[in-house]
């Protein structure tokens, strides 16, 4: 998500700094930028000197003072609400005073992101949709503490990056994953009770309800140990069962079948 996120600002003539924990991590989003601009040169979408623009706004480093000089954020962290809040923490005390954060979580509060800061009123969740270069949503939520000023900006900074920015106001799992991942999860439990295959499961919300991606290939694609942790902040959010997750997905997740990125999951990879 994070490197899809540099690549559509860079490609709308932003000057980047993506920043890692390690080397290891921005070589592969480099690599994946390269990957996904290379598609577009072949297919006559971006030509090569506009290719090499593009990757020549992006800097990357491991040091998150890089991100100093930045007139906006965009965390895109492992979606566990101590891992966002000591990067927006430390944000806090690195970037100039009005800098917008903003965070690509796809569930977690803002308004408690931005209480761990000394500038609530500037923080605020834009949550991209995976690919990020190919897909137009772009999720606005506003905090409790998230001021016009940052939401207008942040709106005006979506539309710049080609996107259509929606807005939402705080709460467990937002709108996309309020109503995506119950959805999930059930056709999860209707495999776990046998109620039919993977393949029909499937085959039926995609014929049936013209979805592109079955539940649980898209489960797969997403990462299933992030849907755990989000139907995790559906449940305790709300506390009502009906969020309750499946116990094969946790199965799963314990056994590390994460889905396409380990090579297991509901289906093989």
């Amino acid at each position: 998500m994070g490197s899809g996120i540099a690549q559509v600002a860079a490609r709308a003539g932003f000057e980047v700094v993506m920043r890692d924990v390690a080397q290891e991590f921005l070589a592969r989003g480099m690599t994946s930028i390269d990957k996904s601009l290379r598609r577009d040169v072949d297919n006559k979408r971006l030509s090569k000197e506009d290719k090499r623009a593009i990757t020549s706004r992006i800097r990357t480093t491991t040091d998150i003072g890089g991100l100093n000089d930045a007139f906006i954020v965009v965390e895109a962290a492992t979606e566990e609400i101590d891992v966002k809040a000591e990067v927006f923490k430390s944000l806090d005390n690195i970037t100039k005073s009005g800098a917008i954060l903003a965070s690509n979580t796809s569930s977690i509060s803002i308004t408690r992101l931005g209480a761990v800061t000394r500038r609530p009123d500037k923080v605020i969740g834009m949550h991209f949709m995976n690919p990020v270069p190919l897909m137009k949503l772009v999720e606005i939520i506003r905090g409790a503490a998230t001021s016009d000023e940052t939401y207008n900006r942040t709106r005006a900074l979506a539309e710049k990056l080609g996107k259509t920015p929606l807005e939402c106001h705080d709460s467990p799992g937002f709108i996309s994953n309020r109503v995506l991942m119950p959805m999930i999860n059930e056709a999860i439990f209707a495999l776990y009770e046998g109620v039919a295959t993977r393949e029909s499961i499937d085959g039926i919300m995609k014929l049936g309800m013209n979805h592109p991606m079955g539940p649980l290939a898209l489960a797969d694609f997403i990462g299933l140990d992030v849907c755990l942790a989000i139907m995790n902040v559906l449940h305790d959010g709300f506390g009502d069962s009906k969020y309750r997750a499946c116990p094969l997905l946790k199965r799963y997740v314990d056994a590390g079948w994460l889905g396409k990125k380990s090579g297991k999951g509901f289906y093989e990879y």
